[in-house]
């Protein structure tokens, strides 16, 4: 069951919503789920429900409240265009800065995880190295990660490439995060293209899909999921 909360931000006290979604069965730990530049749609829908089933308490943050409250976008060119116009805009610190707000909100009751995409992938990478309180994290086709290779981190990562992504290169972002982060796990899912955990997609190979949500879940495992 999935509901909506509203939280505030440390940085500015800007309030912005969040998909909710309570653990079913035995509570293993809490799980940010970071959305492509496409808002809070049916894919992020399906995988804050995918989690939950899993036993883990689920925030969604919605990332561009600040400049449209509630967005939703289809997965179109001009969507794309207009998405990256809102990241833009905000600004990578008060995005992070809401994330923040999701592991403080989960924290008092287990470690903390977080998985984004796209976007939400470079998210979570910088969210690894700039926030507290973060357990570990999957960081899913993210166009920031091999700019940002040298950032410290303060949690493991996971690292999920498609091999027929068009807009990143996958052995150029494995080859600086060795160079960088030898001990970061990068796995290259030959059948799959950009978006691969969004299930129907074009660019979606299921097989590949499931994989790496089990090398992600087993990542929580290991570093404090009950």
């Amino acid at each position: 069951m999935t509901d909506t909360v509203t939280l505030t931000s440390a940085l500015d006290g800007f309030e912005f919503t969040a998909l909710h979604a309570q653990p079913e069965g035995a509570r293993k730990g809490g799980v940010v789920v970071v959305q492509e530049i496409f808002g809070l749609d049916s894919y992020v829908q399906a995988d804050v429900a995918r989690w939950s089933a899993l036993g883990f308490e689920v925030l969604a943050p919605s990332i561009f409240d600040r400049r449209v409250p509630g967005y939703v976008a289809e997965h179109e060119p001009a969507a794309f265009a207009a998405g990256v116009g809102h990241v833009k805009a905000i600004g990578l610190e008060p995005m992070l800065s809401d994330i923040q707000a999701c592991i403080d909100h989960l924290a008092p009751r287990g470690p903390v995880f977080a998985v984004g995409y796209c976007l939400g992938g470079s998210l979570v990478w910088l969210a690894a190295g700039k926030l507290k309180g973060l357990a570990a994290g999957a960081a899913y086709y993210g166009s920031m990660i091999a700019a940002n290779a040298d950032l410290p981190l303060n949690a493991p990562v996971v690292v999920h490439l498609g091999r027929k992504d068009p807009h990143i290169p996958a052995d150029t972002v494995k080859a600086r995060l060795a160079e960088a982060h030898p001990d970061v796990p990068v796995h290259i899912y030959e059948n799959s293209g950009h978006g691969f955990n969004n299930d129907g997609r074009p660019d979606s190979d299921l097989d590949d899909a499931e994989l790496a949500r089990r090398r992600s879940l087993a990542l929580f495992q290991a570093n404090g999921a009950t």
